[in-house]
């Protein structure tokens, strides 16, 4: 929604994953949100302190909201939530619609859909988040690998 947590958890994790096979120049990595709240913000500090503790830096990230040349240029159009789904899919243009999923819908550990807004729950919500978002971009990079493999 605001690009905050869940967004740039996944940009910062998927960015590393893809800098680690050196495809950074087949692959661009970025996130946005649906929500205008907090553009120019950085990451969440307890987003930012989590990813930090498994290697992942966020600090860099800038809060910023979709817009429309995303659509255009963008592959993948990878959303957390129902919500943010359905306001993607709203605003986007009915020929670039393929292009919207779930992150999750990567993942191989679980069998959940929705990655859950850890902003203003409490416990191991950002650690959840990291878990889910780890075996998401994983499982993401291995898809986009093959189809890298046949270009």
């Amino acid at each position: 929604m605001g690009n905050i947590c869940r967004s740039p958890t996944a940009h910062a994790i998927f960015r590393q994953r893809v800098a680690g096979r050196a495809l950074q120049d087949k692959i661009h990595v970025d996130s946005a949100g649906t929500h205008a709240y907090h553009v120019g913000c950085g990451a969440d500090t307890r987003s930012q302190q989590a990813a930090l503790l498994r290697g992942f830096k966020m600090a860099d990230l800038q809060s910023r909201q979709l817009c429309a040349e995303d659509y255009q240029c963008f592959d993948y159009l990878l959303v957390a939530d129902h919500d943010n789904f359905q306001l993607t899919f709203d605003a986007c243009p009915v020929q670039q619609r393929h292009k919207i999923g779930y992150i999750l819908d990567y993942a191989k550990e679980t069998g959940i859909k929705e990655v859950p807004d850890p902003y203003y729950g409490e416990g191991d919500g950002f650690e959840t988040v990291l878990n889910l978002l780890e075996d998401a971009c994983d499982g993401l990079l291995l898809e986009l690998e093959k189809d890298i493999v046949l270009d």
